[in-house]
């Protein structure tokens, strides 16, 4: 144990990303489209007026205009914080809640599996409810557990990664409701994929915060530009734990570049979607394979006992996708990132082939 740092560190490990990387990255929700090509030419033209050499610029300003306004729902620019990523923000949200060594957090499990991942980076415990078979999840036991004195955030991921289910809207209501008294975290990231928000309810719901992203729909994975939307009170004390100047003004420029373009980005969400569900389609024809519905841009799927064989047969074809089976919900699954017509039919037709070997 080094003696210079938290004593709780000594059994952790730095947050790495282990994935087979080949050709096709099916494996960490990427998109195909380079958003740097498809609008190289306007953000190269607003580079020309940031001044690189100031820590403040007119483009944070204008970005939190454009961003409330794609947001919608009357959301007003104090009701708004963005950071380097959804996970920054997720990071920075659970900092802020973290009362003492006996505060907890409440997900769902499985579920995004970072949220333990940065809770252990603040000394924030986490407490999980375990799905149902059919991946709906217990309110009941969920609102015993998030109800506890200790509990300082209760977490939900709706569409739910890496299961890729929605769940019903009046139940998420409902524990929102159940808990006024703790900050309820609605993670949306994956929210132009399902189209279902909780953000026209903002109003009702002191207690609820929402996160968004715009690695998925908006193609900016090596961006990190993530935004948090909650009441102007819950947002003035998120920015206590935010550092003055913790986002770059060339990440901002391009986000607000992006929002110049919402309709390139829309059809691109749009046609994962119809590839989504076509990938759906097929392979619930192939025997032996079982695929679970989605309303995100990936699928969740398995062959079985034979499918630690597909994921190395995949590997072997030069596509990688993500070994999801650690908890037993999900046992013996892979899921896959559907974001572009070539890389899709690769995959199909390597699973094709290993089920006919």
């Amino acid at each position: 144990m080094n003696r210079y740092f938290r004593t709780d560190l000594s059994d952790k490990q730095p947050s790495v990303i282990q994935v087979p990387v080949r050709r096709r990255m099916m494996c960490l929700n990427e998109s195909c489209l380079d958003p740097y090509q498809a609008i190289r030419e306007q953000f190269l033209q607003r580079l020309e007026q940031v001044q690189l050499n100031r820590y403040l610029s007119p483009v944070s300003q204008e970005l939190g205009q454009k961003l409330a306004a794609y947001i919608g729902s009357g959301i007003q620019v104090e009701q708004v914080a963005w950071g380097n990523g959804a996970d920054d923000i997720l990071y920075h949200v659970f900092l802020s809640v973290r009362e003492d060594e006996n505060a907890f957090a409440v997900s769902l499990a499985p579920s995004y599996f970072d949220y333990k991942t940065f809770c252990d980076m603040v000394g924030l415990k986490i407490r999980f409810v375990e799905l149902n078979e059919d991946f709906s999840f217990d309110a009941d036991a969920y609102l015993r557990l998030a109800s506890h004195p200790d509990c300082r955030l209760a977490i939900l991921c709706n569409p739910n990664n890496p299961t890729g289910n929605l769940f019903p809207m009046q139940q998420l209501r409902g524990v929102t409701e159940a808990l006024r008294d703790k900050l309820v975290l609605l993670d949306e990231t994956y929210f132009e994929f399902s189209g279902a928000t909780f953000v026209h309810e903002l109003y009702r719901h002191p207690n609820l915060m929402l996160v968004r992203s715009f690695s998925k729909a908006f193609s900016g994975a090596g961006l990190r530009f993530g935004y948090a939307i909650s009441s102007a009170e819950n947002i003035h004390n998120l920015r206590k734990v935010l550092t003055t100047f913790h986002t770059s003004i060339l990440v901002q420029s391009f986000a607000l570049t992006v929002l110049e373009n919402v309709p390139l980005f829309q059809d691109q969400v749009k046609g994962i979607i119809q590839l989504r569900q076509k990938m759906y389609n097929l392979l619930q024809e192939l025997p032996g394979v079982k695929v679970y519905p989605s309303h995100t841009n990936f699928l969740t799927f398995s062959v079985g006992e034979r499918t630690a064989e597909l994921f190395q047969h995949l590997k072997d074809n030069d596509i990688s996708v993500r070994d999801v089976g650690a908890h037993r919900r999900l046992a013996n699954c892979l899921r896959a990132t559907l974001s572009c017509e070539e890389d899709t039919q690769a995959l199909y037709t390597a699973i094709q082939s290993f089920l006919q070997g």
